[in-house]
């Protein structure tokens, strides 16, 4: 597997790999996520987040422009 960041595309329930990678990195903290520890992502949004507390802020925030 390759060492850097992932790209998933995120849906409700699941998460599907685009590019292969070990971790991706919360949008809200910036902290890396390996991707064995990944439990919290928004598919609305397309985001990663390193936890609840991480999720909920996002939610909080207007959503982020392409």
């Amino acid at each position: 597997m390759p060492e850097g960041e992932a790209k998933l595309y995120y849906t409700d329930s699941s998460i599907q790999v685009l590019v292969p990678g070990r971790f991706v990195t919360c949008a809200v903290t910036g902290k890396r996520i390996p991707l064995d520890e990944l439990k919290y992502w928004s598919a609305v949004r397309q985001e990663p987040y390193a936890d609840a507390a991480a999720s909920a802020q996002a939610m909080r925030l207007p959503p982020r422009q392409p």
